[in-house]
């Protein structure tokens, strides 16, 4: 059956409804090309660029330095804190601002401490950004499918961890996060890099959600959060100067309440008000446009290649396929027709990000140039 990718959701702008043209038309790269890659980097809006560029001029006019200056910056920081606590249902106060998923994780292993007679149960098909993070820690870590079943049938009485995606990088799977956290009793640690922007999420019963900025969310590099249930019970492994209230001379320290204090580093104000106009340009009804258009792409590669579909209740905005002939070669190719999709390393997979500016011409971008 044919899935309509044109909704009649619409968000109002300025008094009146946006229709789906204008609201794609944020974007003016997709005049260029079929965008279908944001599960690496999402498209750049002309809101994100301009509030870029706007606090890199008042850097360059006005210098980086006076009370003025900080506090506009520290302002950013609590008001993009908040931004990305609201986009997953959770509380400024448990969101640490970070510049990457990898920051995420590496911050909760860091601070967990486990030890060598300690287990984390993660899966097969998990992104390096979470697996480095799991092969520094001195715990075990067991390795399932990712099937609900595996991974429960891997837990243990020694299990102190799930490090699991929310959605698998490879194939596009929505793992059922919060149903394993409830059924086992064991903190999880939620990759979102691939959920967070695409799909709806919400932080509540996860013990770690980590967020990226870049992806579907639209916004600049090096922005994310990690949002901590119980930012008490984790070790602060990293302290960074946002980390402390005082500090004695021996370096040791008092936390500032809540999850601020796993705040790595200082970042931009460009980058932070460009990841704020990139949250504010989002519509109403991204999600609705996004699933629906990843399902008419996996109707039209089915009939064409081979499609990883996975259950209806599992599908994500993340399309797989294999089609014949080396998977690099075939990426290369599309991008030489303005078609940007990628490749999964070691699994003869591409795969296709489908975004709530994702069009039917896209689409139809993405057929045409497939081999015959």
């Amino acid at each position: 059956m044919r899935v309509p990718v044109r909704l009649a959701g619409r968000r109002v702008q300025n008094g009146r409804m946006q229709s789906f043209e204008e609201a794609r038309a944020q974007f003016p790269v997709l005049e260029q090309i079929a965008y279908l890659n944001a599960g690496t980097f999402g498209p750049i809006s002309r809101s994100t660029q301009e509030a870029m560029l706007a606090e890199l001029e008042r850097d360059f006019q006005e210098g980086r330095s006076g009370m003025p200056y900080f506090e506009s910056r520290l302002d950013l920081r609590e008001a993009a804190r908040s931004a990305l606590a609201a986009l997953v249902s959770s509380d400024p106060l448990h969101v640490a601002l970070t510049s990457s998923t990898t920051d995420g994780c590496n911050i909760v292993l860091g601070g967990l401490g486990l030890g060598p007679g300690d287990e984390i149960v993660t899966t097969t098909d998990e992104h390096f950004g979470l697996l480095g993070a799991l092969g520094t820690s001195a715990a075990r870590v067991v390795v399932a499918e990712p099937e609900r079943d595996a991974i429960l049938s891997a837990v243990t009485p020694r299990t102190r961890l799930l490090a699991l995606s929310q959605v698998l990088w490879t194939t596009g799977r929505v793992l059922p996060v919060r149903e394993l956290r409830e059924e086992t009793g064991i903190p999880v640690l939620v990759d979102g890099a691939q959920s967070v922007g695409a799909i709806p999420v919400d932080a509540q019963g996860l013990d770690f959600l980590t967020i990226s900025g870049q992806k579907w969310l639209c916004g600049p590099d090096s922005t994310g959060a990690l949002v901590v249930a119980d930012p008490d019970r984790l070790g602060i492994a990293a302290p960074s100067y946002f980390s402390k209230i005082d500090y004695e001379p021996d370096g040791s320290f008092e936390p500032r309440p809540g999850a601020v204090r796993f705040d790595l580093n200082w970042l931009p104000g460009s980058s932070l008000a460009g990841l704020l106009a990139a949250l504010a340009t989002r519509p109403a009804w991204c999600f609705d446009h996004a699933a629906a258009v990843a399902e008419r792409c996996r109707e039209l590669l089915a009939a064409r290649v081979e499609v990883v579909s996975p259950d209806e209740n599992e599908r994500s905005t993340l399309v797989a396929f294999r089609a014949p002939g080396d998977p690099a070669e075939l990426v290369d190719s599309l991008h030489q027709e303005g078609v940007h999709v990628r490749e999964i390393p070691a699994t003869g997979l591409i795969r296709v990000s489908c975004g709530w500016w994702t069009s039917d011409g896209d689409l139809e971008r993405l057929l045409a140039a497939l081999p015959t």
